[in-house]
């Protein structure tokens, strides 16, 4: 039932999904109404109706969009084979970075598809496998040791993220450089004191 008019009906459609992932994000799915949708983005509740067919449709879409994006940046960040130590260091600094930054960019949207849409969790095992994916063939590549659990390491990954984004970039309490530079710490140095 999605119909575009021009640019015109493009402007009015972004409208609508950024009101409705505030609206969203901030309310619930359940407690936000589409007459707050439309009120928000400055529009009327035949509009809405031009572009989606209920509330649900406009959910789905604001997930599925965050779904993608997020698959599309994770499978982007495999590291090729032949680089340095210090180049994975700093590729693996440079994609969590990437990671905190797609949250903070639109964090109604991050709220939603992390942690309110019903799908969250398999959002994030899907994250996991495709963390896994990477980390295996960057494994085979010899940048990190042939011992670890790449499905266990992923796991970690995920959960971290998760948390610091909760804990930390939906609060304004970091940045995603100085959250990624904690990680690449942990992960790729570990816990132990300088030698």
């Amino acid at each position: 039932m999605a119909r575009n008019k021009g640019a015109k009906g493009q402007e009015s459609r972004a409208r609508l999904l950024a009101a409705a992932a505030e609206q969203f994000a901030g309310l619930g799915f359940y407690e936000t109404k589409i007459s707050s949708i439309v009120a928000q983005a400055g529009l009327t509740q035949p509009s809405f109706y031009l572009y989606f067919e209920n509330k649900e449709a406009v959910f789905e879409e604001l997930v599925g969009h965050f779904r993608s994006r997020l698959q599309e940046l994770v499978t982007a960040s495999r590291l090729e084979s032949g680089l340095q130590q210090g180049e994975v260091n700093a590729r693996v600094l440079g994609v969590l970075e990437t990671l905190f930054r797609f949250f903070t960019e639109d964090p109604h949207l991050t709220r939603i598809g992390l942690f309110q849409a019903p799908e969250a969790e398999s959002i994030k095992a899907e994250l996991a496998a495709l963390i896994r994916d990477n980390l295996l063939e960057e494994q085979r590549s010899g940048y990190f040791r042939s011992t670890l659990d790449m499905d266990v390491v992923a796991q970690c990954f995920v959960g971290t993220i998760e948390r610091l984004t909760f804990a930390y970039l939906s609060e304004g309490a970091g940045s995603p450089e100085q959250l990624a530079v904690q990680v690449v710490e942990l992960f790729m140095r570990g816990m132990l004191p300088e030698k």
